[in-house]
This record gives structure tokens, sequence and C-alpha cells, in this order.
């Protein structure tokens, strides 16, 4: 089993770009899973962690109900932002700059092979890089993501996920709310979830906080909680 991480950072790029990024890493590891299973060869996988910003756009999940998005075409034409279908799970959300999105593209069979597992480790991974910056922050009941207050009449997501997985290989993951404009969000039925709210680091502290050092506390923890290595960046 291979457990190395390699690290990409594209910046701030389209939707369509990124998706293209991680449809070839996630089809190179398919693709060697395959070739192993019909030549008896033990190839080892790669795993990576996809960093990325997002210009204003609004992805869909598979099982999502597309009136939870609350502009038609000609509304998200005025207002400069894009809209996608997409193949994870969940319902819609918003990308933004100022958002952490993290794109894992692992092959579990080198971790274990359990999506429930795998969300909440991507869960305790945010929780803990909050908790690093003065953030509690939870999971709640039924909900996958992170939260602040889960339990109260006011709580408000601060991280949203949505995931998908083939031949155990995984695509899609997080996006944490960090200094992006969460105004956008107006716009939307957050995950389908009408009786919360949505947050943000900046929110909740008031204080500007470099992305670049939110992700690396989120590298470290990541290989912490799933016993991980780094083994290259590609910036």
């Amino acid at each position: 089993m291979n457990k190395h991480i390699i690290v990409h950072d594209l910046g701030l790029v389209d939707y369509q770009i990124a998706l293209d990024y991680q449809l070839k890493l996630f089809n190179q590891i398919i693709d060697v899973k395959v070739k192993n299973r019909r030549t008896n060869n033990n190839i080892q996988t790669q795993n990576h962690l996809v960093f990325v910003e997002h210009p204003n756009v609004y992805t869909l999940g598979k099982s999502g109900d597309i009136n939870n998005l609350l502009l038609n075409k000609n509304e998200l034409i005025d207002k400069k932002i894009q809209f996608f279908n997409t193949n994870r799970g969940g319902d819609i959300t918003c990308h933004g700059p100022g958002q952490i999105v993290c794109y894992p593209i692992l092959d579990l069979d080198n971790f274990f092979t359990d999506i429930h597992k795998y969300l909440r480790y991507l869960e305790e991974t945010v929780i803990r890089t909050l908790n690093d910056i003065g953030i509690a922050s939870e999971r709640s009941k039924n909900e996958t993501g992170v939260w602040i207050d889960s339990d109260l009449v006011f709580s408000r997501k601060i991280c949203a996920m949505g995931v998908k997985a083939s031949r155990w290989v995984t695509m899609h993951g997080l996006a944490l709310n960090i200094n992006n404009d969460l105004s956008f969000f107006e716009n939307i039925i957050p995950c389908g979830i009408s009786n919360k709210s949505v947050t943000s680091v900046f929110e909740e502290t008031g204080k500007n906080i470099s992305l670049n050092e939110v992700k690396e506390k989120i590298i470290k923890h990541f290989i912490e909680i799933f016993s991980a290595k780094l083994q290259e960046r590609v910036d």
C-alpha cells in the first residue's frame, strides 16, 4: 500500500479546469488498478490532495434538487456566476474566491475501504484545522460537513462536503469558508438545508486569515489522521 500524498495547489482556476485536472488524476489511478487486476501486477497507485480557489460558481450534486438554486439562467449570466451539475454526492453549494476547496484524489485501497469513515476523517481534518485557529466546530447529526454550534437553533455551516468514489478511488471533496463573500449563498438553499445558515472563518473571528496558512494546517492534520506521508508538492 502506498500512503504517500502528492499535494497540488492550482490557485484560482475555473471549475471546469479543476474538474478536468481531477479527472486526469482520478483516471490515472483507475487505469493502474485495472491494469494490475488484468496482469496480476502490483504497481502502486498514487494519492493526491488538490487545492484550488474558484471564481464564483454554484455546483449541484447528482442527487440535489435544482429548486435549491434560486436564480434562473439569465440571472446567473447577469451576476456572472457559473453553474455546474456534478457527479458528487450532496446538494447545492457555492464556491468563490477566499474559500479553500480541497479535492482528495485517493485510492482508498491504500488506506481503508469505507466511505463513511472517509467522510468522518475529512470532517475531523477540518475540525482540527479550525481548532488550531481558535474556532470550535463539530459534526451535525445526519448532516455531512462541519458546523458551528450544531445543536443550537442558530447553527451554521462552515465547511461543505461532497464526494464521488469508483473502484475505491475518490474525487471532489470539501469547501472551507475562510474569507469568501457569503452573500453568494443567499441565491441558493445551501446543501438543501433551509433552516440553518452559512458562516466563514472571517465571520466567526473578524480576522482575514491567510489561505496558505490554513492549507498548511489542513495538510498537517490530513496526513496525521490518514497515517500518510507527504511525498511532494506540485504548484
